[in-house]
């Protein structure tokens, strides 16, 4: 019965099209993976529910081309008892971010701008940025002085920009551009380029450069460069009234039972389309952007990205700074990468690639054994990157591979 459950070929695979035959329809023999240990994730996912760890958890795995998994179990919604489906929609929050490096690294393949471009050569607000000397603290010999050099591009891919978001404010800022015109008043942390520290307001900031650079909106610009040459059919910033019931609730744990929390749908005209997190999608439109990635930039015969985009963003670049939420991690531009054994420890490649949100959404990409995997479920707390749920699923899809 779990097995059929896992293989339920066309009921559940729902939103994918006919332009990928490989990734429309369960595969498992091609994709050289055991059918039972497959249930066997299915039958651990649903363990998490049942101990009210989780309301619900959607897992997809694709290996070589072609697709392995589809999986849902648990609650779209606790509290009404929606079932949790394969085509949820998820707050996929940090998940945006590679979004954002992609297409930032589509204005490098075009010649439009530079990774060790300054900052401040498309946002002039930037020039003059001072540093504190004494990071976050204030006190003697903290006086601002002029960084050794101005923050670039490829630092706030990486997190080693030292930005720091402005303080808050009763107005909350109307546009892109009055958000990074802030942030860029606020002293630096550190000397760009030398500690890692996890910067949204960075990312932020690279939406900004792609609005200056391509004259459009950041969020019209990634859907027309990203979204709809990937026929990433369910990914937006704003979702629209019709699809709004397929948005899975966020829950806290709350001394051990889930309580919902409060997180309000985001509207066009009050809310920013947030370049560091502020995307909804969907376990197949995350298949489809991270198969790109496996396939060195390009799917179903259209190129998003260039080979050569796809090894620099895909290669740690942060050398032996402490980096990234796991053990062994380096990271690129947009993803963080495994580069030592003791990123290894859940089955993982050196060099495998990934992505984790805030609200435990994660996904990654290890070429070596050609496996793409992503997780998705919406809980504020409990373990981050490293979560029991995240750790169980990573591990046991590479103890399924067969061949």
């Amino acid at each position: 019965m779990i097995i059929r459950t896992l293989l339920f070929i066309s009921v559940s695979l729902l939103g994918f099209t006919a332009s990928s035959v490989s990734l429309n329809q369960v595969d498992v023999k091609a994709a050289g993976m055991n059918p039972a240990r497959l249930a066997d994730i299915h039958q651990r996912m649903q363990d998490f529910v049942d101990r009210g760890k989780a309301a619900g958890i959607v897992t997809v795995l694709a290996r070589q081309g072609h697709l392995a998994s589809l999986d849902a179990v648990g609650y779209q919604d606790l509290e009404s008892k929606t079932p949790m489906r394969t085509d949820t929609l998820f707050r996929i929050k940090s998940l945006t971010k590679p979004v954002t490096c992609i297409g930032i690294m589509t204005l490098v393949d075009q010649g439009r701008l530079s990774l060790i471009d300054p900052v401040e050569k498309y946002l002039p607000e930037f020039k003059g940025q001072k540093l504190n000397p004494c990071g976050e603290r204030a006190g003697y010999a903290c006086g601002l002085v002029a960084p050794h050099r101005p923050v670039n591009i490829e630092d706030l891919m990486k997190h080693t920009s030292g930005m720091r978001a402005p303080e808050s404010s009763d107005s909350p800022a109307a546009s892109l551009a009055e958000l990074v015109a802030k942030a860029a008043k606020m002293p630096l942390l550190f000397e760009p380029g030398t500690p890692w520290d996890y910067s949204n307001i960075g990312y932020d900031t690279l939406g900004r450069i792609i609005e200056v650079v391509t004259g459009k909106p950041y969020d019209q610009y990634v859907h027309d460069t990203i979204f709809e040459p990937l026929e990433m059919q369910d990914t937006f910033f704003y979702v629209p009234q019709e699809k709004r019931a397929r948005v899975a609730s966020v829950y806290t744990d709350v001394n051990g039972t889930l309580k919902k929390a409060d997180v309000r749908e985001p509207q066009r005209g009050r809310d920013l389309p947030s370049p560091a997190g502020g995307l909804f999608s969907t376990a197949h439109d995350l298949l489809r952007l991270n198969e790109m990635m496996r396939n060195h930039g390009a799917l179903d015969g259209k190129r998003v990205l260039s080979a050569a985009a796809v090894e620099l963003m895909t290669t740690s670049l942060t050398g032996d700074l402490k980096a990234g939420w796991a053990p062994g991690m380096g990271h690129g531009l947009g993803w963080e990468v495994v580069r030592n054994p003791e990123g290894m420890y859940r089955y993982n490649s050196i060099g495998t690639f990934a992505k984790g949100g805030a609200y435990r959404t994660y996904e990654w990409v290890d070429a070596s054994k050609d496996l793409v995997g992503i997780i998705l479920m919406q809980r504020t707390n409990g373990g981050g990157d490293v979560a029991d749920e995240i750790n169980a699923f990573i591990a046991m899809a590479a103890a399924a591979i067969e061949q």
